[in-house]
Formats: C-alpha cells, structure tokens, sequence
C-alpha cells in the first residue's frame, strides 16, 4: 500500500457524507404529519417526499459507481456532495409539496452519485482481512444514521419545524466536503465505457413498478385514466426490468451491471439480504412513527426518543461485530441478525393498541438495535470481500443500488399495505391522517384510535414477512475467500494496493 495513503482518516471523512444521506433515508417520516400540516397535503402525496428522494437514490447508482471509476472516487464523492448539499436547502425553502418533491429528487441524485464511491474506496484502500474492520465502521455507521434519522427529525421538527431537518444538512455538508478534500486520496482511475440503455430500462422499469404499488390503492388497484391502470403499469414495469437483464447479458458495450458478478454466491446472497433489510427499515419507521403520534398522542420527539436503544445499541455492538466479521463465518452473524429484526418487527405488530405503555414498546426497540448491529457490516463486508479491483465500483454499485431498490419497494408497499389496511378498518385511504392533519399532530380522536392501530400493526407484517428471505439468503452464505474473485478477471494489483494516479 503506498505510504501517503491513510485508509482510516479517508473513512471517517467519507463516513460523514454517507452519515447525513442515510438520515436523509428516514428523517422525514417523523415530520410527516408536521410536514402534511405545513404544506396542506395528504399523506399520499407527502409519501412521494419519501419515495422521490429514494427512486432518484436509487436508479442512478448503477452508472454513478462507474463515474467514480472513470473520474475518480474522490472527485465524484465531492461533486455529489455538493448537489446534495445545495438542494437540502432547496428542501427546506420549499413552499409546496410539489416543490418539495422535486427537491428531493435532485437530493437522492446527490445521494446517488456519493454513495458507491465510500465503498469503492475502502474495498481499494483496505486488504481483505482487514476490510471486516472497515465495513464494521461502515456499517455502524449505517445503522446507527437510519436510527438517528426519526430522533433528529423528532427533535427538530419540535424545536425549530420541519424546514429544519433539511438546513441541518449545511453545515454538515460543507465540514464533509473540506474533510473529504484534505483526507480522501486520488485513486488510479478507469476508463469506461457507459450503457445509457440500460440506464434509461432501469430507471423507467424501477419507477413503473414503485408508481403502481404505491398509487394502487389510490385506484383501487384499477384504471386510472384511459387505457392506463395499475396492473399495465406495474406489469410494464416487470417487462422493462426483464429486458434490461437481457440487455445487460447482450450488450457488447460495458454493461451497467456485469453479470459475471454473481457467478460470485456470496455477492448474490448478500444483495438478497441487503433488499430485504432496506425494504424493512423504510417500511417499518412510518407505521411506526404514524402510531406513535397520531393513536398514542405523542410529540415528534417523543415519538423518535422510543427509538433511541436501537440508535445506541447499534452505535456500541457495531464496531465488535465489525471485529468479529473477519473471523467467524458471516451466515453465523447475519442471518441470526436478520431473524431477530424479524421477531422484533413481528413483536411491534403485536402490541400497537392505544393505550400500550412506553415500556412495553422499548423491549422491541431494544431488540431492533441488537439485531442491526450484527446486520450491516458481515453483508457489506460478504458482499465486497470477493471483488476483484476492476470491478469495485460496478460491485458497490450494483449492491448500493439493489439495498435502495428494497427501499423503495418498502416505502411503496407501506404505503399500499396502511391504505388498504385503514380502508378496511373504515378509514379513509389517506389514513386517518388527512382527518389528523388538520391539527398537524393532533391525537386522532379517540373512535378511532382502535382501528387506525390495528391497521399500523398489521401493516407491520409486510416487512416482518420480507425479512425472512433475507435470513434464508444469509445462512447461505459461504465461508468468503481472501484472494479475490479471479475468474472474474486477471488482477494486476492486489487487492488494498494504491498504484499512483493516473495522470490526465
């Protein structure tokens, strides 16, 4: 490894960046109802809030991997974190729920362009055994922000109102990029070519298919308008999905997702695992907090101040299993991690009822930080441990992008599952929360507490239920190589070893 590079100060500066677009992920939720208050509107259109910022999250990260191989790591973090800076103020200087959304759009494309490159950077900068201890600094990291996210949101939203946890990201911003200017290197760089098909197949296919779910019940699961319904679009969404697979398997051109990836077993499990638990963490906070506030009657902050065992517990076990990872079999770590998210997630459902002690509510939470601490860091570390360096970024990206693909289809399917549930409990599809928002976070009255609990708690089993696959994928797992993955391509430099820049 050359001597001027420092992997663990370049970490910390890229784990900021990757910190404040993570609480971005989640912040919002708790500030729902302030924010339906605020804007006037329902909480299927402030749902899109959430959604826009992680679909524009999500469908870019397939080329932005490949950008940071082509322009450099460090230039693209820089420039991203730029975008996402500038238009977090956008977000908070919004007047409008359109605007708003519209904001958020270039914030996740912000996001997305910073993303793949904190891995790539430390799959270059760490050997592989010592890279368990830097995705267990990752991932606590990532843990602990899609905790954090629903308490700062609580507290600000409170104190200062909603624009605020938007401006909060400023002056974060501007410390990470002159932390990331001063200690992230200049990596040799790549040239690629770049599969604009497949950017515009993946995107359309992503988007179709998040627009159904979500808008579903809107219609009714019917027409919309014309010979548009949600069936077509979901289905068109499936079809455009199928044939950008096809396409990546055909095109002579480099493709966006290189296929021979997942010749690796590790790689594949691991993007299972990682679907299921963005799919979970998305899906679960909103009931949640929805509850939280509208049925127990609880303040934003009061409301995310439930979750703070998990935030701690996560932020104390993270770094030991960090440790753990490059010695004990991954499947021994994560996939217990992913069964008790699961319980947890199933325990929550079980005991939303009005009236439900706050005690009775922290077991749960207490246990959610237990199991996500053993989460992250063994998937991310399974996941790149194999890579071989000319394809780390398009490996973190493909696994970055397939953890915000099971984002976005939390963030849909809660949506779909609390309406359908709330229509059926005799309340209307925007969730007693249209009714609420009328007193911003106003207790619901009290006729209604009954059902609109039961409808958040049964709700709850969609991620519970999702998760499951993740443990099945996870105690699949084989034990990782240290040597890399070279079938998938002749390597000249070892895996942790920095050649010099390129020059040009």
């Amino acid at each position: 490894m050359n001597d001027s590079v420092r992997p663990w100060p370049a970490l910390w500066a890229l784990c900021l960046g990757f910190f404040m677009i993570l609480v971005d992920s989640t912040i919002v939720s708790v500030a729902m109802p302030a924010i339906m208050e605020g804007l006037d509107a329902d909480l299927n259109a402030v749902m899109w809030v959430t959604s826009a910022y992680l679909v524009a999250f999500a469908v870019p990260l397939l080329i932005t991997g490949r950008l940071g191989d082509r322009f450099g790591q460090r230039q693209m973090y820089l420039a991203g974190l730029v975008v996402f800076t500038a238009s977090s103020a956008w977000c908070g200087f919004s007047g409008g729920v359109t605007m708003l959304i519209v904001a958020r759009v270039f914030q996740g494309i912000g996001a997305a362009i910073m993303t793949p490159q904190t891995m790539a950077v430390i799959t270059r900068v760490f050997p592989p055994d010592r890279r368990g201890r830097a995705m267990g600094a990752w991932g606590a990291v990532a843990g602990a922000a899609t905790l954090v996210g629903p308490l700062l949101g609580g507290v600000l939203t409170d104190s200062l109102g909603w624009e605020w946890i938007f401006f909060v990201n400023i002056p974060v911003g501007v410390i990470g990029f002159a932390l990331a200017w001063a200690l992230v290197p200049d990596l040799p760089r790549r040239s690629h070519t770049f599969d604009i098909p497949g950017v515009v197949l993946s995107g359309a296919g992503v988007f179709l298919l998040v627009f159904g779910i979500q808008e579903g019940q809107k219609y009714r699961w019917g027409t919309m308008t014309g010979f548009l319904s949600i069936p077509l679009l979901i289905g068109l969404g499936v079809v455009l999905l199928a044939v950008f697979v096809w396409w990546q398997s055909r095109t002579r051109a480099e493709p966006l997702v290189p296929l021979r990836l997942f010749r690796d077993r590790n790689f594949t499990l691991a993007n299972i695992a990682i679907a299921s638990m963005g799919f979970a963490i998305t899906a679960l906070v909103l009931p949640l907090m929805l509850f939280t506030q509208l049925v127990l009657g609880y303040s934003p902050t009061e409301s995310a101040l439930v979750m703070t065992p998990m935030a701690v517990l996560t932020g104390v076990l993270a770094p030991s299993v960090g440790r753990l990872v490059d010695r004990v079999h991954p499947r021994y770590i994560a996939g217990p991690g992913l069964l008790l998210l699961a319980v947890s997630v199933l325990w929550f459902s079980l005991i939303m009822e009005p009236g439900v002690p706050v005690w009775e509510l922290l077991l749960p939470v207490a246990l959610m930080g237990v199991a996500n601490a053993t989460i992250w860091s063994p998937l991310s570390a399974t996941a790149t441990r194999n890579l071989a360096m000319d394809v780390a970024g398009a490996g973190s990206g493909v696994y970055n992008t397939t953890r915000q693909v099971g984002a976005v289809l939390g963030s849909a399917a809660i949506t779909a599952a609390m309406s359908a549930r709330l229509v059926a409990g005799g309340l209307s599809g925007a969730g007693g929360g249209e009714q609420a928002a009328a007193g911003g976070t106003q207790r619901l009255p009290e006729f209604m507490r009954d059902a609109y609990a039961l409808a958040m708690g049964q709700s709850m089993l969609v991620p519970a239920a999702v998760l499951l696959i993740g443990v099945v994928a996870a105690l699949c797992f084989e034990r990782p190589s240290h040597a890399g993955m070279r079938p998938l391509a002749d390597r000249t430099t070892e895996p942790g070893r920095i050649l010099s820049p390129e020059r040009g």
